[in-house]
């Protein structure tokens, strides 16, 4: 029982980090499904974006989402701000 307990505390955190890493496949799927009604690759790749942090990104993001009338979880958005930002932006990760 004394190893059973040390090992669920040793895996616990790598499958809680796990679960919170956003899922940049699903964040694809998302955006190619309803982002490419509205927007083409281009408007992420323009020399004036209007888009220059990680924190405008996901509000930009977050946005689109209420306009479109997606009503995406927050995990939802978190994917497809980290496919965008992967992809495209290369903004460091800080909100």
């Amino acid at each position: 029982m004394f190893y059973l307990r040390h090992l669920i505390f040793l895996i616990l955190p790598a499958i809680a980090a796990n679960s919170l890493a956003a899922n940049i496949e699903n964040g694809k799927a998302l955006h190619d499904a309803n982002c490419v009604r509205c927007h083409q690759s281009e408007v992420y790749t323009r020399d004036n974006r209007m888009v220059n942090s990680y924190a405008e990104l996901h509000e930009r993001v977050r946005q689109c989402e209420i306009m479109a009338e997606m009503a995406w979880f927050e995990e939802e958005i978190e994917d497809v701000v980290s496919y965008l930002n992967e992809t495209y932006y290369k903004f460091d990760r800080i909100k």
